[in-house]
């Protein structure tokens, strides 16, 4: 007869492969529930929480963190495809008594999306400048990634009380020495797109120097949510591609009159590093920062040297 050492051995074995064959049919059946639980982890390493705004007529899904700290109060906004998860891993490395809000943009991931609305760059701009005018008061800084560089850009320049400094970080909305990536955007493709775990593949190589391992089934679910959004994603391309308004940020450049950090990777294969010295031709208060060996995601593949950027360009003299 077996002992009571045994048997709860036993029992806990059991229980482990019960579990375990549980969190293996929650993943087969909702790879989508597991990435909500992988978030859920990233955003509870970095202090912060999820809240709803309303402005501009959209609901707004929102990352905040450092609430109620004494540090200054900075504004993230995403590129294109991305989302306020992006950020994560920066908002971990910034100084925790900085109050950071990363909104996910309107139509975008949690964030409302209205049937035929325009969510062009000039359009999502004039919508940052109506949330920025909900918050207590304006931010300290505004950082913007990629696309959200170019709305960053247009925001300063069309509202400047706004944005007392600003962040282009591997940023659209200037012209740069052509590569692949643009020469398919400019043909009417997506180089972006995801359809398929090759397709995510494909798509990190593209923006990560180094590719992040994506497991299953996580890289499941941002397929299926890639492949959702194909036709919103070409939409909007259409606009900060290739439309009437891709390049004006770089006819409005003079009007940035606030100080400006550049920041770019030495190995962007999205947006030249070539577009930085465009930036900085064009705005009167500018200073660049490149680093080495990443590509176009720097605040995931160099979050420190990024904090450390911004903390230094926040404390420095305009």
């Amino acid at each position: 007869m077996a002992g009571p050492g045994r048997r709860r051995l036993r029992t806990a074995l059991t229980a482990a492969a019960v579990a375990l064959l549980a969190a293996l049919a929650l993943a087969w059946y909702s790879p989508e529930a597991v990435l909500r639980a992988e978030f859920a982890r990233q955003r509870w390493l970095a202090g912060a929480t999820v809240v709803q705004m309303q402005a501009a007529g959209h609901r707004w899904a929102v990352l905040e963190a450092g609430q109620g700290g004494a540090g200054p109060t900075v504004l993230l906004i995403h590129g294109f495809v991305g989302s306020k998860e992006n950020w994560l891993p920066l908002i971990r490395a910034l100084p925790e008594h900085w109050h950071v809000l990363a909104p996910d943009l309107p139509g975008w991931n949690e964030s409302q999306r209205l049937a035929g609305a325009d969510y062009g760059p000039v359009a999502q701009a004039e919508r940052l400048a109506a949330f920025i005018r909900r918050l207590p008061r304006p931010p300290d800084l505004v950082v913007g990634h990629s696309m959200g560089g170019q709305l960053g850009g247009l925001l300063a320049a069309r509202h400047p009380e706004l944005v007392p400094r600003l962040v282009l970080m591997s940023s659209a909305g200037v012209a740069f020495e052509e590569n692949a990536f643009a020469t398919a955007v400019l043909a009417g493709d997506n180089p972006f797109a995801v359809t398929d775990r090759a397709g995510l593949r494909r798509f990190l190589a593209l923006t990560f120097a180094d590719p992040p391992f994506v497991p299953w089934p996580l890289d499941e679910a941002l397929v299926r949510r890639r492949r959702a959004n194909g036709d919103f994603e070409q939409q909007v391309l259409d606009g900060i591609g290739r439309g009437p308004e891709a390049l004006l940020l770089q006819s409005l450049l003079p009007r940035i009159r606030v100080p400006v950090l550049l920041l770019w990777c030495d190995r962007d294969r999205v947006i030249d590093a070539s577009a930085a010295a465009v930036f900085a031709a064009g705005l009167p208060e500018a200073r660049t920062l490149v680093l080495p060996g990443c590509g176009h995601m720097p605040l995931m593949e160099r979050p420190p040297q990024v904090a450390e950027a911004i903390v230094g360009f926040v404390a420095s003299p305009p």
